[in-house]
């Protein structure tokens, strides 16, 4: 009751003020329109309609809402409302003198100039709240700073690369935030028509080119990189210019990474190497994807591992009604309910501690919450382990599957969305087997009729990042102080990042009609040497001096190269720049569960031969071993 008391007489205190400036500007306005010398006779009918005129533009006041911003943070919107409500106000009053007095004895030129007026008072008297409050916060600030640093002598000096929004937002929030330990000393932008220009009183002071004596000059500790939208090329010239100049620097995620598109503090982080695989943005189909995902109830198999835990996030911005998280693993099952239930308080998240090969699970999940849409990226994806151990892929990636499918069909689910791997084409490996014929599995169900259900299959390259990705490898490594195993010096991957491969997985979910495999835009090849070399340059080191690289041989079932599509699959370009399509092929899915059912008991017998032969029946172009 206390706070909205003083409440109360704040806005008391604003309505007593605007009511008084409204009649100096009305008062001024005679003035200046007399030269100072206001007739007796004008001075006596101003005064009677003064009342007047204080209570229209009052009313006019209230109703573009002048009574419901917090001055301290008073913006251009709200300096318009003021322009729209004097505007208003003046023209009400003057319709009324009008109406009732036809404008005799006014002046008219009066009414222009109580307009301009009135606008410079009530906005001046708005600003100057913000003025008084942004000093107080400016001297508080300094105060803190005093009292726990002594000065600002151990602030580091920073610069910020990239003098555009994101820039400008990162600016004010080192600003005003009294607890953070940096002195923006300017920015950097190769915009050169920016340059010697300021942002908030902040010099922009040359070009990337320029950042070596600009550091020197200025003294500089760090960098921040606040180019969200900066491509793979841009980036790699940036973070080497910053090591060119012997500064650490920060950046700012991508737009993909910024999903909310909200800049700040938080969302600063060390450079990755994920900024130097291409930092574009993917556009999403907004409304298309909501109309599947909205109010819907959509289960993510395998939803704490790397791409489910990220589907989960992207899905939750579309407001489902439920979120299944079918996960066996019990700690990332916990972190992401627990994240998701934080971030997105209005969506019904269900954590499932369930298992794809197990029927009952299945059964529970189905018969009590009835999904609409299924992502099934639950599978077992590490190609050394599961050459060691074939039997557990088909159990998981194929068995696994088809339990899932078979389900999806019994309860009528409308989409069903498949995460496959480039491994799948023409496969090598275990790995890349399994998820080949689970996709078969998966396609077929349109291709064949059998389903009302609308299948999809999307197939993209390696994720940065994600558990089974080489980076965190190296990561370690590097670390320990090295040596950065690589298997041959010309094996060469396709990378995306896990925010892109999420995004795109849901676009394609909605362009879908059955039967379908997508394909992602992968962008260039990279070759793991380089990426290793990368690494360790972010890291501080310089390879093959400070850290060793170690060429360790080809592992089996793994390839130099990696392929998108299969030859004979006719690829088709869609809609979507980002994504390509191959449509279904017709089966015999008779013949396809007869050889899987078979697959099934030489997995139960760990029948290491038995499943290879059967694998290479079932896919001609499976070579065992291949290297591509």
């Amino acid at each position: 009751m206390r706070h909205r008391k003083i409440i109360d007489k704040n806005l008391i205190a604003i309505v007593v003020t605007d009511a008084g400036l409204i009649c100096l500007a009305g008062y001024f306005a005679h003035l200046l329109r007399f030269n100072f010398k206001i007739p007796a006779a004008s001075i006596g009918l101003f005064t009677h309609v003064l009342p007047f005129v204080v209570l229209a533009k009052m009313i006019s006041f209230y109703f573009f809402d002048l009574y419901k911003g917090m001055w301290r943070y008073t913006s251009i919107s709200d300096l318009m409302n003021v322009i729209k409500a004097a505007t208003v106000g003046s023209l009400v009053v003057v319709s009324l003198f009008v109406f009732s007095h036809g404008l005799t004895g006014f002046a008219r030129s009066v009414f222009i100039i109580d307009w301009v007026l009135t606008i410079i008072f009530i906005s001046g008297y708005r600003v100057g709240i913000r003025l008084f409050f942004w000093f107080w916060d400016h001297a508080e600030g300094q105060v803190f700073r005093f009292l726990r640093h002594g000065s600002e002598s151990d602030a580091k000096n920073l610069i910020i690369l990239g003098a555009g929004d994101s820039g400008e937002k990162i600016y004010r929030e080192i600003r005003d935030n009294a607890k953070l330990r940096y002195r923006v000393v300017g920015f950097v932008d190769d915009d050169e028509e920016k340059v010697g220009k300021k942002i908030h009183g902040v010099p922009i002071l040359g070009r990337l080119a320029d950042l070596k004596s600009i550091a020197q000059m200025n003294k500089i500790d760090e960098c921040l990189i606040a180019i969200p939208s900066a491509t793979s090329k841009e980036m790699r010239k940036i973070i080497s210019g910053c090591e060119a100049c012997g500064l650490p620097s920060k950046t700012l995620p991508s737009m993909g990474e910024l999903i909310d598109g909200k800049v700040s503090i938080k969302a600063i982080r060390d450079v990755a190497y994920r900024d130097l695989l291409g930092r574009e943005v993917i556009r999403l189909e907004e409304e298309l994807i909501g109309s599947y995902l909205k109010d819907a109830t959509v289960m993510v198999t395998g939803a704490g591992g790397s791409i489910g835990s990220e589907l989960c996030r992207q899905i939750c911005r579309f407001e489902p009604k439920i979120l299944l998280l079918f996960e066996r693993a019990e700690s990332p099952l916990y972190e992401i309910e627990i994240e998701l239930k934080a971030t997105f308080p209005d969506v019904g998240v269900v954590p499932l501690l369930a298992d794809i090969r197990n029927r009952n699970d299945l059964t529970g999940a189905f018969e009590s919450f009835d999904p609409n849409v299924i992502f099934h990226a639950a599978a077992y994806k590490h190609v050394p382990m599961l050459e060691l151990q074939p039997w557990n892929a088909i159990k998981n990636n194929i068995l696994g599957t088809r339990n899932v499918v078979e389900f999806s069909n019994r309860y009528k689910v409308d989409r069903f969305v498949f995460v496959s791997t480039d491994k799948a084409v023409r496969p090598s490996n275990i790995m890349g087997s399994s998820k080949r014929v689970a996709e078969l599995l998966v396609q077929g169900q349109n291709g064949c009729r059998v389903s009302d259900t609308r299948f999809m299959t999307v197939r993209f390259g390696n994720v940065v990042g994600s558990v089974g990705s080489v980076v965190p490898l190296f990561k370690r490594q590097i670390e320990m102080g090295g040596p950065v195993t690589v298997t041959h010096k010309e094996v060469t991957r396709y990378f995306m990042t896990i925010p892109e491969a999420c995004q795109l997985i849901l676009q394609a979910g909605a362009m879908g009609e059955g039967g379908e495999i997508f394909i992602f835009d992968m962008g260039t090849p990279i070759k793991i040497d380089e990426m290793a070399r990368d690494l360790i340059r972010l890291s501080g080191f310089e390879p093959g001096s400070d850290i060793e690289i170690v060429y360790t041989g080809l592992r089996p079932g793994e390839k130099l190269y990696e392929e998108l599509i299969t030859e004979g699959e006719g690829i088709v370009a869609t809609r979507h720049e980002k994504i390509m399509v191959i449509r279904g092929e017709t089966c015999d899915q008779e013949m396809l569960n007869a050889r899987i059912d078979e697959l099934s008991d030489l997995a139960t017998q760990k029948d290491d031969g038995g499943i290879r032969r059967k694998l290479k029946e079932l896919l001609p172009e499976y070579v065992a071993g291949g290297k591509g």
